[in-house]
Formats: C-alpha cells, sequence, structure tokens
C-alpha cells in the first residue's frame, strides 16, 4: 500500500486529474452483518467493476465496506481504492483494503481532500462524522467552491433530514431551491450506479453539466 504525494490545491492529492472517483461517506460503527454494510459492499463491487475508483475515509464499517467490494469488484489494478484516514485519540485503524492511504491530524484538511478527488458523492448512513461530510461537502457545492457534482443519498434517514430541510431553513428563505439540487435520493444501487455512470459518461467526453441537466439525462439513460 502506498502513500498520497502532497498536491496542490486542484491536483488531487497527487493522483492524476484523469481518474473518475466515487467519495463514500459512512458510519465507521456499522457491522458486517448489517444490511447498509451489506449494500455499499456490493456497490463498491459494481464501482471496482467499471474500473473507477473509490475513495473512503479508510476506516472500518462502511468505509471497509466500499474498500473491500470495491477490490473483490475491480478486474484489474488500474481501478484505485483509496483511504483518507483521520488520527485520533482512540486511534481509527485503517481498513486493508485499501491501494493508496494519506493520514490527516486534521477533520478540515481530510475534508478539502475529499472534495478535491470525488466527482460523486455518495452518502450513507452514518453518525456525526458522516452529517460533518455531507454538511462540508453541500457548503461547497452551494457557494460554488467546487464544480457541481452529484450528492447520492442512501438510506431512509436521509429523506427526513430533506423533509425538515424543507421545512424549516427552505421555507423560512434561509437558503433556496437550487441549493438542494445537488441531492439525489435513492432507493437501490442500481439507482446509485445510473446516476454514477451518467456522470461518468459526461466526465469521459469533458462536459460540464449542472444538475438539473444530470436529470434530464437520467430520464433517458
Amino acid at each position: 500500500m502506498t502513500t498520497f504525494r502532497k498536491g496542490r490545491p486542484g491536483s488531487r492529492a497527487g493522483v492524476s486529474k484523469k481518474r473518475f472517483t466515487v467519495a463514500i461517506f459512512g458510519s465507521a460503527r456499522a457491522k458486517q452483518n448489517d444490511p447498509i454494510y451489506r449494500q455499499v459492499y456490493r456497490l463498491g463491487k459494481a464501482i471496482g467493476s467499471r474500473g473507477l475508483d473509490v475513495v473512503t475515509g479508510g476506516g472500518p464499517g462502511i468505509m471497509d465496506a466500499a474498500n473491500r467490494g470495491h477490490h473483490d469488484g475491480r478486474k484489474d489494478h488500474h481501478a484505485l481504492s483509496l483511504g483518507l484516514n483521520i488520527i485520533l485519540p482512540t486511534e481509527q485503524a485503517a481498513n486493508k483494503h485499501l491501494d493508496i492511504k494519506r493520514d490527516f491530524q486534521l477533520f478540515s484538511a481530510r475534508l478539502d481532500t475529499f472534495m478535491l478527488l470525488a466527482n460523486v458523492v455518495v452518502v450513507a448512513p452514518g453518525g456525526v462524522g458522516t452529517l460533518l461530510e455531507l454538511l462540508y461537502a453541500w457548503q461547497l457545492l452551494q457557494v460554488k467552491e467546487i464544480d457541481d457534482v452529484p450528492v447520492i443519498l442512501m438510506g431512509d434517514m436521509w429523506k427526513e433530514l430533506m423533509e425538515w430541510v424543507r421545512r424549516w431553513p427552505l421555507r423560512r428563505k434561509l437558503l433556496s431551491s437550487s441549493d438542494m439540487q445537488c441531492f439525489f435520493l435513492v432507493k437501490n444501487n442500481s439507482e446509485a450506479m445510473k446516476i454514477i455512470e451518467v456522470a461518468h459518461q459526461a466526465y469521459v467526453k469533458g462536459e460540464k453539466y449542472t444538475w438539473h441537466e444530470l436529470r434530464k439525462r437520467l430520464l433517458h439513460a
């Protein structure tokens, strides 16, 4: 397993910018017998089988599921399984399914690197850390600090969060309806992979798209 080279902003932390990467966020506490672990494992496997990279926090739980599935699904070593590991007082150990690992002392630097790498973000159920990752990604997208990328929300807990956002800050005009266009609620891996594949097709062609255009492409995919 190698480590990241330190990269300048926008350089994808030493990884070629020509690579398409799916970031997957989710709970470190999920066990292998949890349905969400199995679902993310299958998603990672599908991403790997298509030769795309995956990046996670590099630890246990959902992160392990994504990296492990990616390793099991890929046909060769061209597709990379990446881990951005946070160094904690209780020491989060990296999982065993990483090709490239980078350790971080600060959550802020780690989150910035996630979003430099990500062409698509998938958010599985999780706790405080997952909420932080989701909201940080949303903030960067809202203020156009990064290009538009789809944020795929997997699991019932996010549906209720989106309902709360509409009921409270959106209704009180503390944000705009356009601020929510980046979110794609999915019921299963097939829906998630359809979004990933359409985004990847646009990426290969060098096309920039809005979330509205992506939704239209999904209707015809």
